[in-house]
């Protein structure tokens, strides 16, 4: 005997949905957040669920207007058709940023790193926090650091121009996982000498000079120290005197831009070699032993109002943990 549809559809196990908070589920309090359950088309039933608090809500969109401390937390969804629930969820963590005051982030031996060389992003508060997190613009997540009170070192080894970027970092502490500070200032990674060759030098000679506006001769070169990584910007406009031949005048052009790229190189190999020497020297420098700070206490969490009324009702099955911290 055939067995029947509703049997068949119940050896079909239904995906899971996705859960996610829009801008970001880093939020500042007082600051706006979306938490949108999405599930297949035609789902009969979504149920959103905050964890380790036994209350849920049935509707796929939470609009948060103002962020609270209470609001922080650990969410995960799922959805119904017919008589079946879907698999949870991924968790989303929800954070409340800005509840400390923010630590700050500084680059060891500098924010200018030549490709291959190590450096250490340390965060550092001012509070006995023990985690820190660092967040890298464009990235999704954090990069989560150890356990240690006051600071944590972030250590890249080997960079590449992919760690070039602007970086920040919180602190919080186990105790209240989804408290955070406010972010540090913006602290920006540079890669040194990934571009060899100006694109502005000329690679052949030009093979002909029509026009030349006037007989005078310009030669303006710029450049921008922007802390301690130089970046040439060159202008460079020549304008030949006399009314020589166009071949003469061609290969007077291509001399001058050799006479250039030599001197350019002759700079930037300069600039390489002082930065491997300073990255020398400061390896011989001997560490500095750590003297552990005195255990100083937590600041006082800020007071909340009381959190927006969740249905105290049953789960689906499946809703037996929490987020791990």
């Amino acid at each position: 005997m055939a067995p029947s549809l509703s049997a068949l559809l119940g050896l079909v196990s239904l995906p899971k949905p996705s859960l996610r908070a829009l801008p970001s589920s880093l939020v500042p309090l007082e600051k706006p957040v979306t938490i949108q359950c999405q599930g297949p088309p035609g789902v009969d039933l979504y149920r959103l669920e905050k964890l380790r608090s036994g209350k849920y809500k049935d509707q796929a969109v939470l609009f948060i207007p103002a962020m609270k401390q209470s609001f922080a937390g650990c969410y995960r969804c799922s959805y119904q058709n017919g008589t079946r629930w879907s698999p949870p969820s991924d968790r989303l963590e929800l954070v409340a940023t800005e509840v400390y005051a923010k630590p700050s982030l500084s680059a060891q031996p500098g924010p200018a790193v030549s490709p291959g060389g190590d450096v250490t992003l340390q965060c550092r508060s001012q509070y006995g926090f023990d985690q820190f997190a660092l967040y890298k613009e464009g990235d999704t997540g954090p990069y989560k650091g150890p356990e240690r009170w006051y600071r944590a070192d972030f250590p890249i080894i080997t960079v590449t121009a992919a760690h070039s970027g602007m970086y920040r970092c919180y602190s919080f502490s186990s105790r209240h996982p989804y408290l955070w500070s406010a972010p540090s200032d913006p602290l920006e990674l540079v890669v040194t000498g990934t571009s060899a060759t100006p694109g502005w030098l000329p690679t052949e000679p030009p093979s002909s000079v029509t026009e030349f506006p006037e007989a005078s001769r310009k030669l303006n070169i710029s450049f921008i120290n922007k802390g301690s990584t130089t970046e040439p910007s060159r202008n460079i406009t020549i304008f030949p005197k006399g009314s020589d031949s166009p071949i003469g005048l061609a290969r007077q052009h291509y001399t001058k831009g050799n006479l250039v790229r030599i001197c350019l190189g002759a700079v930037i190999l300069i600039l390489l070699v002082g930065f491997l020497a300073e990255d020398w020297h400061s390896r011989k420098k001997p560490l500095l032993h750590l003297v552990r700070a005195v255990h100083r206490p937590l600041p006082p969490l800020p007071q909340t109002q009381k959190p927006h009324s969740w249905q105290d009702k049953g789960r689906p099955d499946g809703y037996t943990h929490g987020c791990h911290n």
